[in-house]
């Protein structure tokens, strides 16, 4: 089974080999970089609107290019608000090669007003946490999770969580691909 994430980053890449050995066997992962044609901080909606993009894009290189892949893997990292809170958290989108689509997200993580300040300007949630953890691309390594959890979670860890789920409806096509469902 060919997987291609829309994504050279190793976090997205392992993530996605991670959770779909849970329920697939010889699989293969491709990371292909491809545009979200979204904000590098997206905002709620458009958190699932950038994973969708991702994945669709990937399906359609796999076509043009003839890679043999079976499913298009979107992640985007974005901010969303609840019950007047802001979460970070992951959205998953996965494509099948008959272009059947189903969403997943990560655990979500309550964030501090004065990095919501911040990402509301625009700026991405990668760079702040660099600059609070005084470190380089933070996003390929723990992440904000890692720093908030005091290390108990890694990013990759609160992306294989929402890939597991992303992957349900298509461990039950019957109940979520068919007219009636």
């Amino acid at each position: 089974m060919i997987i291609l994430v829309g994504s050279k980053n190793p976090v997205k890449i392992e993530s996605v080999k991670e959770a779909f050995s849970y329920y697939f066997d010889n699989i293969e992962v491709i990371g292909i970089e491809v545009d979200s044609g979204v904000s590098s901080q997206p905002i709620n909606d458009d958190t699932f609107l950038g994973a969708q993009n991702r994945a669709l894009k990937l399906k359609e290189i796999n076509e043009k290019e003839k890679l043999n892949g079976d499913f298009f893997i979107g992640i985007e990292g974005g901010i969303i608000n609840h019950f007047n809170k802001w979460f970070a958290f992951g959205c998953m989108c996965v494509v099948n090669k008959e272009g059947k689509i189903s969403f997943g997200t990560s655990p979500h993580f309550e964030l501090p007003k004065i990095i919501i300040s911040r990402l509301l300007n625009g700026i991405e949630l990668g760079e702040v946490m660099d600059e609070i953890m005084n470190q380089k691309n933070t996003k390929q390594k723990n992440g904000a999770i890692g720093f908030f959890t005091n290390g108990v979670m890694n990013r990759k860890e609160l992306y294989v969580e929402g890939l597991k789920v992303a992957v349900i409806p298509f461990l039950h096509e019957e109940m979520f691909f068919n007219k009636k469902g």
